[in-house]
């Protein structure tokens, strides 16, 4: 008696390789140059002594960034796996405390960061065009859509837009930079008229270390990055490499015109430097500048963010929805829907608090920082548990770059607990609810995405 052939289930559709180094320094660059670079060196000039310190502590933040990068570079390339931090701390940490990261980065910091910078644009494109009360929480909310489907219909598309919002992004801080040093007078006491009698190097880290956030990111396409054993830890290098010089640069730009002392007591640093360059039209395009860093930025994160939500998925049974992957479009789009629905409900708590801006950041900044060390501390746990297993990309200067990684992050994440209000118990308490979810039983009938092994991080074939 003859039976039909049984037909074998389908693999499930994973994440290809389809990024190279261009599109990686593109997503890179596009995350870091955020907002943060035309808000942030008023705060740094207002606690720096003197100008010095203050371009001495932009140098400091590129190296200390650098040190960061060279030890995910180590770990993505020793483990290139879609859920970047959330796979290296399963690893080291086990099964626990990777899913109270990944429901982090389902409700906390990459929401709370798409949220926060929704409402960036909305601020400056209300300026542009003002839609009433609540415009900028309604710009918001568009920007968060959009870019969503514009991910949606497919990581090619996603990663040409995000190259396109780079390059105009980069092009707006080399205008700033033309302006500040061609174009306008020197202030007269550029160089001198400290703002602080003493440099509070604190505060002075933390507003730098949040300009330069970001870079981390590229962890999440680890898998979907071309030969990512040499091109992530170039991509990276190059990167920073970029980012520390132009924010060496516009702050000489701020410094020439405005001085320490007129940087430190700005309200909104970019704008006055350009209104002082390029008069009332300098101001406007500013505004514009603005509103397309934060578009780029967030266009990143959504990229990046809902990589951790489709491998979290795939290791939860509680969330399997999420680790649905769109074979055709190369992209996570469960994943993606869910985080622009969290992320239009804090866009939502933003605008009832009515300072949006403020209420995300203190939302996210812990919980970051807590996470950061951790993914640090993972290294060395990795490196001692398999000191055999092959690594392409090893962090230079071992073991002391990663200590000086670690501790740079422990000293934020204090910090942003001393500084933060109301919304950082938020954020807190979001992740208590998570780990309230680690009592309910978790299906151990499949392997999950981060005990596959390594040639499928590599997409070959079985």
């Amino acid at each position: 008696m003859s039976t039909a052939p049984s037909k074998s289930k389908p693999a499930p559709a994973v994440p290809r390789p389809l990024l190279g180094t261009i599109d990686v320094i593109a997503l890179v660059v596009g995350i870091v140059i955020g907002a943060g670079i035309f808000s942030a060196p008023a705060l740094v000039a207002a606690n720096a002594a003197t100008p010095t310190h203050m371009m001495l502590a932009w140098l400091l933040g590129g190296l200390i960034s650098l040190a960061g990068a060279m030890c995910y570079a180590e770990l993505a390339t020793t483990y290139p796996h879609s859920g970047g931090d959330y796979h290296y701390l399963r690893l080291a940490f086990g099964r626990k405390l990777a899913f109270l990261f990944a429901w982090a980065r389902l409700t906390v910091i990459p929401t709370g960061s798409i949220a926060l910078l929704g409402y960036v644009f909305g601020d400056y494109a209300t300026q542009i065009w003002n839609l009433g009360p609540a415009s900028p929480a309604i710009y918001a909310a568009i920007m968060v859509i959009s870019l969503t489907l514009l991910n949606i219909v497919g990581l090619q598309t996603g990663k040409w837009t995000q190259n396109l919002l780079t390059l105009l992004e980069v092009g707006g801080v080399l205008l700033i930079i033309g302006a500040g040093l061609l174009l306008a007078p020197t202030a007269p006491q550029a160089l001198s008229l400290p703002t602080a009698t003493v440099s509070n190097w604190g505060l002075v880290l933390i507003f730098v270390m949040l300009t330069y956030g970001g870079w981390n990111e590229a962890a999440y396409v680890s898998a979907e990055v071309v030969g990512p054993q040499r091109n992530l830890p170039r991509a990276l290098l190059w990167s920073l490499g970029i980012v520390t010089l132009l924010y060496v640069l516009v702050n000489l730009a701020y410094l020439k015109v405005l001085g320490l002392n007129g940087m430190g007591a700005s309200p909104a640093i970019a704008s006055d430097m350009m209104r002082i360059a390029l008069g009332n039209t300098g101001a406007t395009l500013i505004a514009l500048l603005i509103a397309i860093s934060a578009i780029t930025s967030a266009n990143a994160t959504i990229l990046t963010g809902a990589r951790t939500t489709y491998a979290f998925g795939r290791d939860t049974p509680m969330f399997s929805l999420l680790a649905r992957w769109h074979s055709g479009s190369n992209t996570p789009v469960h994943a993606l829907w869910v985080q622009a629905a969290i992320s239009l409900c804090l866009i939502l708590m933003g605008a009832l608090t009515r300072s949006g801006f403020a209420t995300m950041v203190e939302y996210t900044a812990p919980v970051f920082w807590l996470f950061f060390t951790l993914s640090g501390i993972a290294l060395f746990i990795l490196r001692r548990r398999s000191p055999d297993l092959p690594r392409p990309f090893q962090v230079p200067l071992y073991p002391w770059t990663p200590l000086i990684f670690v501790a740079t992050s422990g000293y934020l994440l204090y910090a942003s607990l001393r500084h933060t209000g109301v919304g950082a118990l938020v954020g807190l308490a979001v992740l208590a609810i998570g780990a309230v979810l680690l009592s309910f039983p978790q299906s151990t009938s499949t392997p999950s995405a981060s005990d596959l092994p390594t040639k499928e991080f590599n997409h070959e074939s079985p």
